[in-house]
């Protein structure tokens, strides 16, 4: 009797083990499988994060890409703003002046203009004396590379006219051009700002000049101011 009952009760112990690795196994294989639904879930909402991201920066770049094709239809600066004058006598503009490149004419809000949208390529403005109108979207671009930019109209003396362009010619990162449609008989340009002068003699020429060739304003300092357009 005694010897059953110590079979019997081996029996039920083996039983009781297996059943709890049984158990154990069941537990191993169902967080075996939770980590792996866990791990699937989590790859796959990376790449559709992923996907998101590559879709959005397509249409970002193609976005931008047909603004840049609307500003060039268009001839639209996107500039604003207004000039303030500083003390002493130069005017800033305040605002946003934008630098898209673009294929046709701007509508500036200055004439002659001191930034904003501009064509690809730059007026060469290496001392160059232009005895013609210019294009304002090359002239524009000369400007940002750093270049000064003398501008008179009719109404400027001819012996002041020709001390400026003598100037010019030995001023890297100078140009000069008539602009009939200016409101002062000589004025002088850079980046973003822009000043009248009373003629050759006036002191500010050469304070203006000293600022601003390649001065701090300059978007795109050291860029060349030669191989661009000769008139």
């Amino acid at each position: 009797m005694g010897s059953a009952k110590n079979g019997s009760g081996k029996t039920g112990k083996n039983s009781s083990g297996s059943a709890r690795q049984t158990r154990i196994a069941e537990m191993r294989r169902a967080e075996q499988a939770r980590d792996r639904r866990n791990r699937l879930l989590t790859i796959g909402a990376s790449a559709v994060i992923v996907a998101a991201l590559v879709v959005g920066g397509v249409v970002l770049v193609r976005s931008q890409s047909d603004s840049g094709a609307s500003d060039s239809a268009n001839g639209d600066s996107k500039t604003s703003g207004k000039f303030v004058t500083d003390a002493d006598g130069v005017r800033k503009w305040q605002g946003k002046l934008s630098r898209n490149h673009v294929t046709k004419d701007v509508d500036y809000p200055t004439e002659p203009p001191v930034g904003g949208d501009h064509n690809q390529v730059w007026m060469n403005c290496n001392g160059d004396v232009y005895t013609k109108p210019i294009n304002n979207v090359n002239a524009v671009h000369s400007l940002e590379h750093g270049a000064v930019w003398v501008t008179y109209n009719a109404k400027a003396d001819k012996a002041d006219v020709d001390a400026l362009a003598a100037k010019v010619k030995k001023t890297p990162y100078t140009l000069m051009s008539p602009v009939e449609g200016q409101q002062d008989p000589i004025m002088l340009s850079a980046w973003g700002h822009q000043r009248t002068v009373s003629g050759a003699d006036d002191p500010n020429v050469d304070t203006f000049l000293e600022k601003f060739v390649q001065g701090a304003q300059t978007p795109e300092p050291g860029a060349a101011c030669t191989g661009g357009l000769p008139q």
